[in-house]
């Protein structure tokens, strides 16, 4: 039988092959996608703790562009489904059909693929934005009477425009839940878009910046489960507990912004930051998570699961604020 050590040290050379190959396709992504590293960081994160994105942006940053490289560089299969208010349940998971040469058909949504992305999920009701999370939780959709499970690897970025609120649906929050991570897409700065000048699909096609496989289907599904075998100290573990009870009694922790939460974080997001902090770790080429990786993770998974009530609202407190408080009255015992 190998040894303890024998075992870390084989997990540390598959931690570093992941890291190189993590580190390859940023580069690649770079060819199309210009600036937004901490988004990109933020989807390999998520695609590699098999949780899915909500993205808060604009639009015309390129939120499509970079799904759709994603999947250029990792062989996967893409689908993109823009949300509207006339959109139905079957248009995104499928329908039965009666033919009546061939009797019954299930013809199958652009659910059935790798990379979704969900443009302006706030644009429909509420029992289609469910069809999705439906799929997004359970890995499987039913069609009629029959179940159908989900390809692996399933990661799917859904958007949303912060600016606009008529002809929209918020999004419940126990269906926000469902999303490991919310990000904010900003704005280029003046390099960024000096570079967007000469690197935008307007004057050039998709394939003439020859964007290269760098991972398969297979090396994400691998990479997922090396994530798992990362190692989290108990005390890094307590830390991550605390941090999410500060959400919830954060009049224990003499936190300022307690008199602004309504709700604090679910259970889901303790789950969330542990996954998260070891797909940090791996990214870093790290066989340990810290308190550095957790802290790292926090604003993506905890930014839609803090809710701030009236009061923090009229006095226009956000979730990152909070967030700032907590990382920084919440110490590792």
């Amino acid at each position: 039988m190998a040894s303890n050590e024998e075992l870390d040290q084989d997990i540390s050379v598959e931690i570093k092959k992941y890291q190189d190959k993590i580190d390859l396709a940023k580069k690649e992504l770079s060819k199309i996608f210009v600036g937004q590293e901490d988004m990109i960081n933020s989807l390999f994160e998520a695609l590699i703790s098999n949780g899915h994105v909500l993205i808060e942006g604009i639009p015309g940053i390129g939120k499509t562009i970079l799904v759709r490289a994603l999947a250029e560089i990792t062989g996967c299969d893409y689908s993109r489904i823009q949300f509207t208010p006339d959109l139905l349940p079957t248009d995104i998971i499928g329908i039965t059909t009666y033919d009546q040469k061939k009797g019954f058909q299930t013809i199958k949504g652009p659910v059935f693929t790798n990379f979704l992305l969900g443009d302006e999920i706030n644009r429909s009701p509420p029992k289609v934005q469910s069809a999705l999370l439906e799929a997004m939780a359970e890995k499987q959709v039913t069609i009629g009477t029959k179940s159908y499970k989900l390809e692996d690897p399933f990661f799917v970025m859904a958007t949303q425009n912060p600016l606009e609120q008529l002809g929209t649906y918020q999004l419940p929050e126990a269906q926000l839940d469902r999303f490991l991570f919310k990000t904010i897409m900003r704005y280029p700065n003046n390099a960024e878009e000096l570079l967007i000048l000469d690197t935008n699909l307007n004057t050039k096609s998709f394939s003439d910046f020859g964007l290269k496989k760098i991972l398969s289907k297979k090396e994400i599904i691998d990479s997922q489960k090396l994530a798992s075998k990362i190692t989290v100290e108990q005390k890094v573990k307590k830390y991550i507990v605390r941090l999410i009870d500060a959400t919830r009694r954060p009049e224990n922790y003499k936190l300022e912004h307690a008199k602004y939460i309504s709700f604090g974080a679910s259970p889901r997001a303790s789950i969330g930051l542990y996954v998260a902090s070891k797909a940090k770790a791996l990214i870093k080429g790290k066989t340990y998570v810290t308190q550095e990786d957790v802290k790292e993770v926090a604003y993506n998974v905890l930014r839609h699961r803090i809710i701030v009530n009236f009061e923090g609202q009229a006095e226009d407190i956000n979730t990152d604020m909070i967030i700032n408080e907590l990382l920084a009255k919440v110490k590792l015992l």
